[in-house]
């Protein structure tokens, strides 16, 4: 039985039921919170509001944003042309640290996965064929994996049909990578994707 007061159980408890948090740490995070002034925990708590308040999701791309459209559908450097699938919301700001691409984003709200009961009726697919006009080029950016291979090819399918350019992100060795750890489908794929140089 835990000695700890009731208020200190019940932090430790909600902090558990984070991913990836689990109660050695969510105790670690109840004490931290403890020991912190009392204008640090406000901030804290505010912040956990605001995000409840405030964040939406773009009612364009499927982003989340403050701002309905988000900042990227509504800046004007960006090309229209040129749309990344994504599975979620995210995956995009994994693409935005690179700062190389300039198109905007689509997110689909997961990966097409029978098992889990998920078809495309419950993907964003419906606001994504409304955005497409031929010769634009669709980039699937799908996790690779089972569901988000099954989820590119059903769009590459789809989205064939309206005369759109469909890429999809190389796969490969990474950089820095060593052949002898390197899994071997990802090697099947670097083989398959080679490039001339």
């Amino acid at each position: 039985m835990n000695s700890f007061p009731e208020s200190v159980n019940r932090l430790i408890e909600e902090f558990s039921k984070f991913p990836g948090i689990g109660r050695k740490t969510a105790q670690r995070l109840t004490f931290y919170v403890l020991k912190s002034n009392q204008e640090t925990v406000k901030q804290l708590a505010q912040s956990l509001i605001d995000i409840k308040v405030k964040i939406t999701s773009c009612t364009v791309c499927g982003a989340i944003t403050e701002s309905d459209p988000c900042l990227i559908c509504t800046d004007p450097k960006r090309d229209d042309n040129l749309i990344c699938i994504v599975e979620d919301a995210p995956d995009i700001y994994v693409f935005e640290k690179t700062n190389s691409f300039r198109g905007k984003y689509h997110v689909l709200g997961g990966a097409l996965s029978p098992l889990d009961g998920i078809g495309p009726d419950e993907l964003n697919l419906e606001n994504l064929y409304s955005r497409i006009n031929p010769g634009m080029e669709i980039v699937l950016a799908t996790n690779p994996s089972v569901e988000g291979d099954t989820t590119a090819l059903y769009l590459a399918k789809m989205l064939g049909k309206k005369k759109v350019k469909i890429t999809r992100l190389a796969r490969g060795i990474p950089v820095g990578g060593d052949l002898e750890y390197i899994d071997e489908i990802t090697l099947i794929r670097a083989m398959e994707g080679r490039t001339a140089l």
